[in-house]
């Protein structure tokens, strides 16, 4: 899982942590979801563009050869625009949990479980 978060954290050369098939549903992506490697490789530069110093911190972890199930907490500023929303260079911090599925070795799906509302409150886009 390393592999995984390195790429959330920029390192796209490890994006063959990924299968072909991958697919992330990702609340705060276009329609809920991310299909695809070069999608998400994609989704993540976008992400990164707004949130130069996005981090991700797991705090606790399940796993076992084909599920992954880790609770993590988020973080960033906002310093570039990310949906049309222009910066606001406020920043968020936020907790969520992710639940993996793995086969052969590579990540096949992840579903993400954290409520948008709550980074959207943070950076002042709407209220609390």
């Amino acid at each position: 899982m390393s592999d995984y978060l390195a790429l959330w954290h920029g390192e796209f050369s490890r994006r063959d942590v990924l299968s072909d098939s991958f697919v992330a549903y990702e609340p705060s992506a276009p329609g809920g979801e991310v299909r695809g490697p070069d999608a998400f490789e994609a989704y993540v530069r976008q992400l990164r563009s707004a949130f130069p110093d996005f981090t991700i911190t797991p705090e606790a972890a399940l796993e076992d050869e084909e599920i992954v199930m880790t609770e993590w907490t988020g973080t960033g500023t906002h310093e570039g625009e990310f949906d049309g929303l222009p910066p606001t260079g406020r920043t968020f911090e936020h907790r969520g949990m992710s639940k993996f599925v793995i086969t052969d070795g590579k990540i096949q799906e992840e579903r993400m479980y954290y409520d948008p509302r709550e980074i959207a409150e943070q950076l002042g886009f709407r209220e609390e």
